[in-house]
């Protein structure tokens, strides 16, 4: 192998969540951060759990609202 192309290998890097769990895990990086991992996961808690950081979900709802009430008012209002 060439020397220095590869990067530094780290089999226990820290990777810590938002949730405040953290574990180890071989990466190229020291620390790691995520947002959401196995024990917060809705799919491995089995736990509903919204992500909403930006309100999207009522934006969304807004405009769903908006296009109901346009579509009956297209047709008579039935």
């Amino acid at each position: 192998m060439k020397k220095d192309t590869h990067p530094t290998y780290y089999p226990e890097a820290k990777v810590t969540c938002a949730c405040g769990n953290s574990f180890t895990a071989g990466s190229t990086v020291k620390e790691i951060k995520v947002e959401i991992c196995g024990a917060c996961h809705p799919f491995f808690t089995g736990k509903e759990k919204v992500l909403d950081t930006a309100g999207r979900v009522e934006k969304f709802k807004a405009r769903e609202a908006k296009a109901k009430s346009a579509t009956k008012s297209a047709k008579g209002g039935k």
